[in-house]
């Protein structure tokens, strides 16, 4: 039976005071029945609308474009966000649609032997570190070049070099960082993080990429992890599954990132004593940010990995071929709802409340992301045929 020990913590799975929730509301898990149930509807009925089309079109002979449930599931949510809006009783619930992105994301290791994952290929390793360093180097230039705050432009570097929303939460408590200089960051990568759900797949698809350099190219230039997969899942099943390792690897270097400018500020003297004291015993500190569902996500794929052995005593201690299908299609539910929840928490009124030069200094520096690492995994594509 499920306790109030095992469900999501609101106060890291969600943005501190993001648009239109209370920070007062349940977490219980009678409380977070009702959003949960609005993902599940929002999500079906994504997936209902895909498979209507494609029948209804084929039974008369109609071509129309195969559009994912992927998309219609966030179309769903951004619409009823931004008409009749998300009632209090159904935010709680909603909130946690990044709890399901990493289940779903662990999961999903399931569709991964070990082999699999190595095919990412020291390449593609590489394509990571750079885009990475290329990120948070050129919107830090960025950020000072427009004479944002220093804070407000450590957290648009962060959010956009690693994980997006949660990197910008995990570093805002580290440099204590002004919940408006958060909020704003926030507000930026989420806005711009929407976009790159209708433009990537376009833009994938007018050049021709393979699954495997645009699943690459998503994972390292699409910030938040719930988008990168989305945006993977869009173009192919096989893209967003090298997005998700590609983006996974970004998340990994999270508490790395965070432990960087925790000292940095520190020894500026304007982090808090708080703040200051997280970095005492700077392993634990670490463990601390570290995502865990990285973790996760390798553990059930060596289980995978030692079912699909051909030593029938090593096969016998990891999963069997239809635990391995269960995992999978558990995996793409637990998506279902991440999805549905993204578009319900995009606010369109609320992100443009926070003011123009944030968005200027994200999109300017997003675009450059984008075309850069676009650029480097054509090239490599090119070259080594990824």
């Amino acid at each position: 039976m499920a306790t109030s020990a095992n469900l999501p913590d609101l106060r890291t799975e969600y943005p501190p005071h993001p648009p239109g929730r209370n920070p007062a509301e349940p977490s219980t898990l009678l409380g977070l029945l009702p959003g949960i149930a609005l993902l599940f509807v929002v999500g079906y009925a994504g997936k209902f609308v895909e498979h209507f089309l494609n029948t209804w079109t084929k039974a008369h002979h109609i071509t129309f474009p195969n559009i994912e449930y992927v998309l219609w599931a966030i179309l769903f949510g951004i619409v009823i966000a931004n008409t009749v809006g998300v009632p209090r009783i159904f935010r709680a619930g909603v909130a946690t649609y990044d709890f399901w992105l990493k289940v779903g994301i662990i999961l999903l290791g399931a569709r991964f032997i070990l082999g699999d994952v190595l095919k990412l290929g020291g390449i593609s390793l590489l394509l990571v570190f750079i885009a990475f360093a290329f990120s948070l180097t050129f919107m830090t230039w960025l950020g000072r070049t427009f004479n944002l705050g220093p804070k407000l432009t450590t957290l648009l570097a962060v959010g956009s070099s690693v994980c997006g929303v949660s990197a910008i939460i995990a570093t805002q408590g580290a440099i204590d960082a002004d919940e408006e200089d958060s909020s704003t960051a926030i507000a930026a990568i989420l806005a711009l993080g929407a976009l790159s759900l209708f433009t990537f797949p376009l833009i994938g698809h007018a050049l021709h990429m393979s699954d495997h350099a645009y699943g690459i190219w998503a994972g390292l230039a699409v910030d938040n992890t719930a988008e990168a997969t989305a945006a993977g899942a869009l173009y192919s099943d096989a893209a967003g599954k090298f997005a998700v390792l590609a983006k996974t690897c970004r998340n990994a270097l999270i508490g790395f990132v965070v432990l960087g400018y925790a000292i940095h500020w520190v020894r500026k003297g304007l982090a808090s004593r708080a703040a200051t004291k997280q970095l005492d015993n700077k392993a634990a500190f670490l463990w601390q940010k570290f995502p865990k569902f990285v973790l996760g996500f390798l553990v059930i794929s060596l289980l995978a990995t030692l079912g699909a052995s051909s030593n029938p005593t090593i096969a016998a201690l990891g999963f069997t071929k239809p635990q391995l299908l269960a995992l999978g299609n558990l995996s793409r539910w637990a998506f279902l709802l991440t999805f549905a929840g993204v578009g319900l928490r995009t606010n369109l009124k609320d992100l443009f409340k926070q003011g123009a030069r944030p968005f200027i200094v994200g999109a300017v520096g997003e675009v450059a992301i984008a075309t850069i690492t676009l650029l480097l995994v054509l090239g490599a594509d090119h070259i080594y045929h990824l």
